[in-house]
């Protein structure tokens, strides 16, 4: 059975280490969405290692999936308060919300404030269609007998802060 799980890079926790690396980082989240994300991940790994011919499972860590598709038909447009940080500045840049309020000036970064690792949905997207190539491939290996269970991140290893992606909107608009 093929499996692509879309898990989150909040299963990490506060990480000790940076650039994040699957193999190097604790798994620690410390917040409810990334305990259940944690969760399933385990229950992935459990049912391949009691049944491992039968699972091929890839585990993909998103970090911080942001932007639209260029026709403009799909992307993120809350009818509601948005929940992150890209809807909010898009907002303040065509008129719909007055002003963008940061919060946190004083972490240890450049600028102060918070740095992320952005990627944009059709990065992910084409990551989605990597992961369902590298599963069918598995299957076609002569030697393979039996699935794998493996958790890929998906990032682009560079940290944003908060003012440089406002400023990089606002130079855009």
């Amino acid at each position: 059975m093929r499996f692509v799980f879309s898990s989150s890079a909040t299963v990490y926790g506060e990480p000790e280490i940076l650039p994040i690396s699957e193999k190097s980082a604790r798994l620690s989240a410390t917040n409810p969405y990334g305990r259940t994300k944690l969760f399933v991940e385990e229950i992935l790994r459990d049912a391949h290692v009691a049944n491992p011919e039968l699972w091929n499972i890839l585990i993909l860590r998103y970090f911080n999936p942001i932007g639209a598709h260029s026709s403009g038909r799909i992307g993120e447009d809350p009818a509601e308060k948005p929940n992150n940080l890209m809807p909010f500045v898009a907002q303040v840049c065509v008129g719909r919300r007055e002003k963008l309020s940061i919060f946190g000036d004083d972490y240890d970064t450049p600028d102060g404030t918070g740095v992320r690792d952005y990627i944009h949905v059709v990065d992910l997207a084409k990551g989605h269609v990597a992961a369902l190539e590298k599963l069918y491939s598995d299957d076609e290996k002569e030697d393979a007998n039996a699935g794998d269970c493996m958790a890929i991140n998906l990032g682009t290893g560079n940290g944003v802060s908060v003012l440089q992606l406002v400023e990089g909107m606002a130079k855009a608009t």
